[in-house]
């Protein structure tokens, strides 16, 4: 095995020890954002409040050294209270720039669906392009630069649905769920205190550019290319498969037919973040080369928000995740 590999291991290994001082199990959340972190991607996280989803981000921004800053979003916030306004300066008779919190390395967007469209849209040009326009000028933001974003799944009145290019830019959705009785004992024994545990500082921006530099190495067969495309088709309406002639589907008895489920599937970005986070796995676990297993880990969290579910799939009680479970056992490995 390559040191530099191995070195990298035992670093993830590192950094998943030291916020576990703070976070009790989540053990999905922690790799989410870790890969999140590495593959310069955003991330999602969705739960009911009290799951540690703030503590997890802010305890992450901690360990990585980077700089951090926190948007509450609600319902009267306003574009310029993300990306910057201008400000006009009485004395000197100009206007001058005047940035928002959006310009640091991590950006925690909490309850990210509690703000009306233009807010999104401010943040959507910061996620998508690394910049924002204030006034007539575009100014880019510092490298490295991640959203980190939490969803509440209840209490639906008063928010604002993230349209699906937004949705289509986070590298991952991670769903948080409630602690095990073994783990809710631990936490409950710190009575809320586990956020006044140190945590070392054991990244940095420097860091993680070697470790994104690194992904780049991480090879991956054409079969298992294919492999990715074969899923990612898979999530498409039949009418469009059939125009591809995608060779996802054809293997399938009519029986496990999911399109019916399925509006709107997923984009090639998904193939994309697909491979890069799949490499992401392959480096945390110390090989240079992509398996299709870890394909398989990390299928749910990249595909589950961008695909557009069926009235036929609300009907039936159907999720996201079920159909890409079940593309996933029907999917021939490579």
């Amino acid at each position: 095995m390559n040191e530099k590999y191995t070195e990298y291991k035992n670093l993830v290994s590192e950094v998943k020890a030291e916020a576990a001082k703070r976070i009790v199990g989540q053990s999905q959340v922690i790799d989410g954002i870790l890969t999140a972190l590495v593959c310069g991607g955003h991330i999602l996280l969705e739960g009911v409040p009290g799951l540690a989803k703030t503590l997890a981000v802010k305890t992450f921004a901690e360990i990585s050294g980077l700089d951090f800053k926190r948007i509450q979003f609600t319902p009267d916030l306003l574009p310029a209270d993300v990306s910057g306004t201008l400000i006009y300066e009485q004395l000197s008779g100009k206007f001058s720039v005047r940035k928002g919190p959006v310009f640091t390395n991590v950006v925690l967007a909490d309850e990210i669906n509690r703000s009306p469209a233009k807010v999104q849209s401010a943040l959507l040009e910061a996620m998508a392009e690394k910049q924002v326009t204030i006034g007539e000028e575009t100014h880019a933001l510092p490298k490295p630069f991640i959203v980190l974003a939490t969803q509440n799944p209840i209490e639906q009145e008063g928010t604002y649905n993230l349209p699906e290019a937004e949705l289509d830019r986070f590298l991952l959705k991670v769903l948080v769920p409630y602690p095990t009785p073994q783990e809710e004992v631990a936490i409950v024994k710190t009575a809320g205190k586990a956020h006044e545990v140190p945590v070392q500082k054991i990244l940095s921006a420097q860091k993680l550019e070697e470790m994104q530099n690194l992904l780049n190495e991480v090879t991956c067969d054409d079969k298992i290319a294919e492999y990715i495309v074969s899923i990612v088709g898979a999530t498409r309406p039949v009418q469009e498969k059939k125009q591809a002639a995608n060779i996802a589907m054809r293997s399938l008895p009519k029986k496990d037919d999911i399109s019916r489920y399925i509006s709107f599937g997923a984009s090639p970005r998904a193939g994309i973040a697909l491979l890069q986070t799949a490499k992401a796995h392959a480096l945390f676990s110390g090989r240079d080369f992509v398996l299709p297993e870890d394909i398989k880990e990390s299928a749910l969290s990249v595909l589950r928000h961008r695909i557009v579910l069926s009235y036929e799939a609300a009907a039936d009680g159907v999720t996201s995740d079920d159909l890409i479970q079940k593309i996933l056992e029907l999917m021939p490995l490579p």
